[in-house]
């Protein structure tokens, strides 16, 4: 019961800033809205014209999976460096509930209304491309819930980070340019990168909306490799933030800034 309050607040709390700085939001869709424009008239006026069709397929997921991505790894790093400016991150140390469990319900919260926004966002580029793709949610979003576990194990990993250097908003731009690689770089071409995180997640959600695979379509490897990948990073995410944490608190580092 206490987890579904502390989520019921922080969800209630992203939705709040959400519509207090609506522009901001508004203005970050529009942000990945242009990247795709530019790929799209890349692919338009310089691509093959034989492969046309995959290309800005390909260019549609990738964009928006990048987007979910960066907004859902970046969210705790940004939210503990916003706490401590404010002057709140030792208050969340107070809380019974520790501030892990907090940071875990209010990322819950920020990956639904952002997946709204991205939902929104893939349609405006199918809509601008003509590019309708196999969406398939009975396939596609027990896939995406899966790959976000270890997303989410990254996120940890830059709060930890946030925690102790405070300042890390220049990590964090080139951070989203390795994001874009990983999204953009398919499997067939580094099939190492199924150890990278999310990378599995991403492959296999754009095979089910280009390829048109379901579930059973899909080999039981591949969930395997997914599900085993989300709970590692899941796992080292959380120890790397509760190491960082332990130095915060050895060097009297939580109410500095």
């Amino acid at each position: 019961m206490q987890w579904l309050n502390v989520l019921n607040a922080n969800v209630r709390k992203e939705y709040i800033e959400l519509k207090r700085y609506l522009p901001n939001t508004i203005a970050l869709v529009l942000t990945f809205y242009f990247i795709f424009l530019g790929a799209f008239f890349g692919i338009m006026f310089i691509g093959d014209p034989a492969t046309f069709d995959s290309n800005v397929q390909y260019s549609i997921v990738s964009v928006v999976f990048w987007g979910l991505t960066l907004m859902t790894m970046n969210f705790i790093g940004f939210a503990i460096i916003t706490e401590a400016m404010r002057g709140t991150l030792e208050q969340l140390y107070m809380s019974p509930k520790g501030v892990w469990k907090i940071m875990l319900t209010r990322i819950i919260g920020q990956f639904l209304i952002q997946s709204i926004c991205m939902i929104i966002l893939l349609f405006a580029v199918m809509l601008t491309s003509g590019q309708w793709l196999n969406l398939n949610p009975m396939t596609t979003i027990p896939i995406i819930l899966v790959t976000m576990i270890s997303m989410v194990g990254i996120s940890f990993m830059i709060a930890g980070l946030a925690i102790i250097v405070k300042q890390i908003q220049a990590f964090l731009q080139i951070f989203q340019f390795i994001l874009m690689a990983l999204v953009f770089i398919p499997l067939t071409v580094a099939p190492y990168l199924v150890f990278a995180p999310f990378v599995k997640g991403v492959n296999m959600v754009r095979e089910v909306m280009i390829v048109n695979m379901t579930l059973r379509d899909i080999a039981w490897m591949d969930y395997g490799i997914l599900l085993l990948n989300s709970i590692v990073y899941l796992i080292l995410g959380l120890l790397v933030f509760h190491w960082c944490e332990r130095i915060a608190m050895k060097k009297g580092l939580l109410g500095q800034y």
